[in-house]
């Protein structure tokens, strides 16, 4: 698969196969291509906890918030959920300039489970007291990212966005994700 045919299919599914479980070892090789990234000053402030134990999954998926354009979806339903998490900490005793690199660990580890036919997305919206209290994460550790990751179970389309407002992604009655993205001519500039 070449790098255009990884990032079209890297999308943020949130509809799994959870009766499809990951093997922790493939979350291990998936943080082990974050690991290899490049990192700002090559400081490595990174840290990655990984959950895939089904009674630790649904303890993690409580302290999610899922998909805020989709108006009244609560999230993905008890069998459409998540069976692995990879989240990303910033160890504060290294240095509190980490946002650069979890973005680009956040996007290889992606870019690797699309590679091997999984699907992940990135969460932000993270209870993270409560996220920090269930899994006893230290406080050096700030909680960055939460990737869910799985057998995706939905399809996304991506589409030219119709104006510079037409952004917002949406579902139509098949349950057919479509996702608007600004054009090219949008995003290239020319200053004289």
């Amino acid at each position: 698969m070449n790098i255009h045919d990884l990032l079209t299919q890297n999308r943020s599914y949130r509809r799994y196969r959870a009766d499809e479980p990951l093997n922790p070892r493939t979350l291990v090789e998936l943080v082990e291509l974050a690991r290899l990234c490049p990192s700002a000053a090559n400081r490595q402030p990174l840290k990655f906890m990984i959950v895939c134990e089904p009674e630790n999954n649904e303890r993690l998926f409580s302290h999610l918030r899922w998909a805020a354009a989709l108006k009244g979806w609560p999230g993905p339903a008890e069998s459409e959920r998540p069976t692995g998490y990879v989240v990303i900490l910033g160890d504060t005793r290294i240095t509190e300039q980490y946002t650069v690199d979890v973005g680009i660990a956040a996007q290889s580890i992606l870019l690797g489970a699309v590679e091997r036919g999984l699907g992940g997305c990135m969460i932000g919206s993270i209870d993270r007291d409560a996220l920090r209290r269930d899994f006893h994460v230290p406080e050096q550790y700030a909680i960055c990212l939460v990737l869910a990751l799985g057998v995706p179970d939905e399809t996304i389309v991506l589409e030219n966005a119709k104006g510079p407002d037409d952004i917002v992604y949406w579902r139509d009655e098949q349950g057919v994700h479509h996702v608007p993205k600004r054009t090219m001519n949008e995003l290239l500039v020319r200053f004289d």
